[in-house]
């Protein structure tokens, strides 16, 4: 979920799809909405001296984009050695498998159900197929599944759907959890503060150059709904749908399903924290 918010930093370049540092090229899935903005980001992360590469999120069951991710790799001299998955949501991941036959590569992720012929993925794993470097990073909230990618040699963060490169993203109640997406936040930050992070490479829009400015934005949009959640139960508004319609007015209408979701998990934040009465 997006809402009408600037974040910093501006996307290089400006097209969603092509080189975005030395190592991380995206391939733009065709399946733009309000929810995905321009389509889902895959990622194909290779050393630049290397015959192999990693693919992060083949995205959607989409015969066509799954072969222009292959032949996107083939044609820099490079073969998909590995695919992983950021979280369960379909447009991610709904192509994993149909991905792995193609490709004859594992597929890795959080939760066991979206594992093809390979381990899981948690904190402290590093990635080094190809000689790349790519550092687990557990991020839940969105979902709690989400995982985010560091990549030290480009001081890059491929963050799924826990930062988007235009807007904000949902809290996915039941499964995400706001607390965790805060923590999850912070964490993100601490990169950009003690690892050098500076490029946000997200699952949905442009690529971010401003990491540290993207995180802060982040967490002050977050604070500040918190905040005005709590004023609308005060006010009075005591249902979901009622404060989406006091709080989220200046969202698009077509995304307040999803703003519900967000919602339902600030309601519970706030109530857990004896912030407003259950």
């Amino acid at each position: 979920m997006t809402e009408a918010a600037a974040l910093p930093g501006r996307p290089r370049g400006g097209a969603l799809s092509g080189q975005a540092t030395a190592r991380a090229h995206c391939v733009l899935a065709p399946n733009p909405s309000p929810m995905t903005l321009d389509g889902t980001n895959t990622w194909i992360v290779a050393e630049p001296d290397s015959d192999r590469a990693v693919v992060i999120d083949p995205g959607p069951l989409d015969e066509t984009h799954l072969q222009a991710v292959i032949e996107t790799a083939e044609r820099a001299g490079k073969r998909i050695a590995l695919t992983l998955l950021t979280h369960g949501h379909h447009d991610h991941a709904e192509g994993a498998g149909r991905f792995a036959e193609l490709t004859g590569s594992a597929v890795r992720a959080l939760d066991p159900a979206l594992r093809l012929g390979g381990e899981g993925l948690g904190a402290g794993d590093v990635i080094t197929t190809g000689g790349l470097e790519l550092r687990v990073v557990p991020t839940p909230g969105h979902t709690s599944d989400s995982l985010s990618f560091h990549l030290p040699a480009d001081a890059a963060v491929l963050t799924g759907d826990t930062v988007l490169g235009r807007g904000t993203t949902m809290v996915a109640h039941p499964d995400g959890r706001l607390g965790d997406y805060l923590d999850s936040l912070r964490r993100l930050r601490s990169l950009t503060v003690d690892d050098g992070v500076t490029t946000v490479l997200p699952g949905h829009g442009p690529v971010l150059n401003d990491a540290q400015g993207a995180m802060e934005f982040y967490l002050a949009h977050r604070a500040h709904r918190l905040a005005q959640v709590e004023t609308a139960v005060e006010a009075g508004h005591r249902s979901p749908a009622e404060v989406v319609a006091s709080v989220y007015a200046d969202v698009d209408r077509s995304l307040w399903p999803a703003a519900e979701l967000s919602v339902r998990a600030q309601l519970d934040y706030l109530g857990e924290h004896g912030l407003i009465e259950d």
